[in-house]
């Protein structure tokens, strides 16, 4: 077997489809919302970047605070010989769980980006001559279907991305993932925990403005991909804790009244002064709501680490034996 593969399970304009189809619904339901994932166009992705190394952006360094302190019990508690990463991008966090695990075959990277595959794989194979790597161009919020790898599998969705769906969301996610998993298998699942709202808030608003402009970027993006005439500046970037859902929204508030055309849908969009555009929801866990949902999808939560100031969550979880 060759050390990589690429397998695409989507069709070649399926990102297109699928961004005219959440542009479409989104634009002309009430209230106006679109998903998350839209941000991440090239620019977008470095926009995160750069948001990641902010010192009010504590998820990232708390994340990897647990991985390089947990990574050897995660490695001893799972014996996997095959990692899977949903939404893997460019695989970096990934890196301490790959060194951590000794027994390790396979890396099967999950992703819709064919660039960011194919350049984390370079990187990684660089590095790890006797490593296999099996990419899927695939989305990981639908089923899925996993190349043959030898087992025990360790699935991993890092970064708390879990929390961009809504509740409903995460149930049909995560049962998703159950199915994909064999007796010994594991899944290993990073949660932003609730904290104080100003800490929170601050993550999303940052001083510097990066986070506001990115969040303003799909607009960008919708502008390039559907000839729509979004100007950024007609928005403000609003950030707001729900205590009620304990998840923090991203919003884009219309500074006046105004028209928006997207050709490509032969759509006419009217904003009303102050009207607010959801562009994502990030919701923050605790220990018995994650227990919870994990149970409900038939997973049994069998670890549980936090960074050292408790801001952040890895859990790992796997069928109930005998099941």
């Amino acid at each position: 077997m060759p050390p990589f593969q690429l397998t695409r399970t989507l069709p070649e304009d399926a990102t297109g489809a699928a961004l005219r189809a959440d542009v479409l619904g989104g634009l002309t339901s009430v209230p106006k919302t679109l998903p998350p994932k839209w941000f991440y166009d090239a620019r977008g992705s470095e926009l995160f970047e750069d948001i990641t190394v902010l010192p009010e952006y504590y998820p990232t360094r708390a994340e990897r605070e647990i991985l390089l302190v947990r990574a050897g019990e995660i490695a001893a508690a799972t014996g996997a010989r095959t990692l899977v990463e949903l939404g893997s991008g460019s695989s970096d966090k990934t890196r301490h769980l790959l060194d951590a695990l000794p027994d390790l075959h396979s890396y099967i990277p999950v992703d819709v980006s064919e660039s960011a595959l194919t350049a984390a794989a370079e990187v990684l194979l660089a590095e790890r001559p006797g490593l296999t790597v099996h990419a899927l161009i695939a989305d990981f919020t639908r089923s899925i279907a996993l190349p043959q790898a030898p087992g025990p599998r360790l699935v991993a969705f890092l970064g708390g991305t879990v929390g961009n769906l809504l509740p409903a969301e995460r149930a049909v996610f995560l049962r998703s993932v159950r199915a994909l998993l064999e007796p010994g298998d594991s899944l290993l699942l990073g949660t932003d925990l609730v904290k104080d709202e100003d800490v929170l808030v601050a993550a999303y608003d940052d001083a510097a403005g990066v986070t506001a402009e990115f969040n303003k970027n799909v607009l960008t993006v919708i502008d390039r991909e559907l000839g729509a005439d979004f100007d950024a500046s007609d928005f403000d970037h609003v950030a707001r804790w729900d205590r009620d859902n304990e998840w923090i929204e991203m919003r884009l508030r219309a500074r006046t009244a105004l028209t928006v055309k997207i050709p490509e849908l032969d759509l006419v969009v009217q904003f009303e002064k102050g009207e607010e555009l959801r562009t994502e929801v990030s919701a923050k866990f605790r220990q018995d709501g994650v227990s919870a949902e994990l149970a409900a999808a038939g997973l049994e939560l069998r670890q549980w680490w936090t960074d050292s100031e408790g801001r952040f969550a890895l859990s790992l979880s796997s069928p109930p034996a005998g099941r």
